[in-house]
């Protein structure tokens, strides 16, 4: 898994290429949630265009930091999903919490 980070204004974006798992999930968290604390991010965008794998510790992953931004009083959406984790996404419910583009 390969993890970079833009930020503008209070806006972050963290673009995520390769496979969502229990191998890397504790990595992307630990990423993430360094560069929420580094300073203040309203809106938290996780861009998936070039996830090509995720299982149930990615899903544990996004609702993680939904709620760590959402404690912070930021939001969070999701863009760029493939099909495959779009409907991985659905089925989870992820979908009622954060907007998915």
């Amino acid at each position: 898994m390969v993890i970079s980070t833009k930020q503008e204004k209070n806006v972050l974006t963290v673009f995520l290429k390769g496979e969502l798992d229990h191998h890397s999930a504790s990595r992307v968290k630990d990423a993430i949630d360094m560069e929420i604390l580094k300073s203040s991010v309203r809106l938290l965008i996780l861009d998936m265009t070039d996830v090509t794998f995720m299982d149930s510790s990615g899903i544990g992953l996004i609702v993680g930091r939904y709620h760590r931004i959402k404690s912070l009083g930021g939001k969070m959406q999701i863009a760029n999903p493939n099909a495959s984790l779009l409907r991985i996404l659905k089925m989870s419910g992820i979908e009622k919490l954060m907007k998915i583009s």
